[in-house]
């Protein structure tokens, strides 16, 4: 199911690149390529109609990536770093001491005369 979804993905990017290049904007874009597609399209020429099919192509485009995801991630709930094994190793113990004696001061310095 999710290699459908993929490859229509792929499929619809393709799609929607090619229809937004295909639509004039101030320096014509590829439209200007299509010649008498504006006959076939009706007297606005194909402005609306791409305009409309842009749209489709996006809300179609959009749901299919998020349904992607959901896919995704209920097929993928571990993480790469629950495969990594680990080692116990024991932490250093500290010795047990007794109880902690009082320093002895130094001695004073003896002057000598």
């Amino acid at each position: 199911m999710s290699s459908v979804l993929l490859i229509l993905q792929f499929a619809l990017a393709v799609v929607l690149t090619i229809v937004v290049l295909l639509q004039k904007s101030s320096s014509i874009g590829l439209g200007a390529y299509s010649g008498s597609n504006e006959s076939v399209f009706g007297a606005k020429g194909p402005a609306g109609f791409l305009t409309k099919l842009t749209f489709l192509l996006a809300v179609a485009f959009v749901i299919n990536t998020l349904v992607l995801g959901y896919i995704y991630n209920k097929e993928n709930k571990g993480s790469i770093v629950d495969t990594i094994k680990t080692t116990n190793i024991p932490a250093p113990t500290i010795p047990a001491t007794t109880t902690p004696k009082a320093p002895v001061a130094p001695a004073a310095p003896v002057e000598k005369k």
